[in-house]
């Protein structure tokens, strides 16, 4: 079956930094799209950041200056660097993946559990 993990979240104060990672299983990592979405309470889930089977990645506006996506293939890592974090972005944070799309042109179809990412003012 395949798995996806999220580690890292936590309570940050407004401006500092916090780094998620993500671990697959159970799936060949390449050939894919690979993405960080988040939703907070009574709010749509909106996509952070994606990045396609050869590491170019794209952001959403609300983090682009401020967020880093990266993976790792050979050992099956996602990462994302959050800097200068503003209480906005507190919310629920789930790793994802779409197999076969390596232009990250379609919808994701594993995700994660989550890790909550709370940010204070």
């Amino acid at each position: 079956q395949v798995q996806l993990v999220e580690f890292g979240g936590g309570s940050v104060q407004a401006g500092r930094s916090l780094t998620l990672s993500c671990g697959v299983s159970g799936y060949g990592y390449s050939r894919n799209c690979m993405s960080w979405f988040r939703q907070a309470p009574g709010k749509e889930r909106e996509r952070v950041a994606s990045i396609n089977s050869v590491g170019t990645p794209s952001y959403g506006d609300s983090v682009k200056g401020r967020f880093t996506i990266s993976r790792d293939n050979a050992k099956n890592w996602l990462l994302l660097q959050m800097n200068s974090l503003k209480p906005e972005d507190t919310a629920m944070y789930y790793c994802a993946a779409a197999p076969y799309d390596p232009d990250c042109s379609g919808v994701p179809v594993y995700w994660g559990q989550g890790t909550q990412v709370t940010v204070s003012s």
